[in-house]
């Protein structure tokens, strides 16, 4: 089984720089997008063969995620709980026969970190409903998860300590999520590959000098561990100031 996640900024946009092409080709059983930008209506995709689920923001042209996959799942919800309000479209879960899928665009705690109390609040919640999932089945939790964990995990160390993604509180919650019986299956496979990078800034020439950010993670519970086949990042992929991450698995 083939997973694919990608933060697309803009999946309008990213359509007109080759997504489809990308998709195509990759051809995942399941496909996990982030930051859509969509509202119902505006786009209409033709993915045949594909089950299509959307959260969309309240707010027009911000954030928003979406799941296309082959197999249709036994049940699907929106945000933290079923039923929820979920107003900036973050959150996908998908339930199959033997795992949870959780497509996630976690919240940027801002350049002035106006935003990190907030995004605090929700590495917990996020921490504890993933761990609730567990209980009943194994978690395959993606997306953008807007932290560089450790220092291999981007270019410019000393000059971004304390930045927004790379605070001592956030690169905490994401080890404490790991304490909690999950893996980051890219480090699982290439626990000292450098240079490994998800994001770059639109700046120019950061991309081409491969300045970047390892901020989209596929973390899966250890009950998965002996399934585990291999983690890619597709840095060749343009489209995106991110790049696609990709997960197989055995069954």
């Amino acid at each position: 089984m083939k997973l694919v996640s990608w933060n697309v900024n803009g999946l309008r946009a990213c359509i007109r720089k080759g997504f489809l092409d990308y998709f195509r080709d990759v051809d995942a059983d399941i496909f996990c997008v982030q930051e859509t930008k969509l509202q119902a209506g505006q786009i209409a995709l033709d993915l045949k063969g594909y089950h299509e689920y959307w959260n969309y923001a309240v707010k027009k042209g911000y954030s928003g995620t979406a799941v296309f996959t082959k197999e249709q799942p036994v049940n699907a919800t929106f945000g933290f709980k079923d039923g929820e309000k979920e107003q900036e479209g973050r959150i996908i879960t998908l339930e199959y026969d033997r795992f949870y899928l959780v497509n996630v665009y976690t919240p940027n705690a801002q350049r002035d970190l106006d935003r990190l109390p907030y995004r605090l609040r929700w590495d917990d919640k996020m921490r504890n409903y993933v761990k609730t999932l567990d209980r009943f089945k194994p978690v395959i939790l993606c997306g953008d998860l807007n932290v560089a964990h450790q220092e291999i995990d981007l270019k410019n160390v000393k000059s971004n300590i304390g930045n927004s993604g790379f605070t001592f509180e956030e690169r905490g919650k994401m080890t404490d999520l790991l304490a909690e019986g999950f893996i980051d299956a890219f480090r699982h496979f290439y626990p000292e590959r450098k240079e490994a990078y998800t994001w770059w800034s639109y700046m120019n020439n950061v991309r081409e000098r491969n300045i970047g950010w390892r901020i989209d993670y596929f973390i899966v519970s250890k009950q998965l561990k002996t399934h585990l086949k291999d983690a890619a990042i597709h840095s060749h992929v343009y489209g995106s100031d991110h790049c696609p991450v990709v997960l197989e698995i055995e069954w």
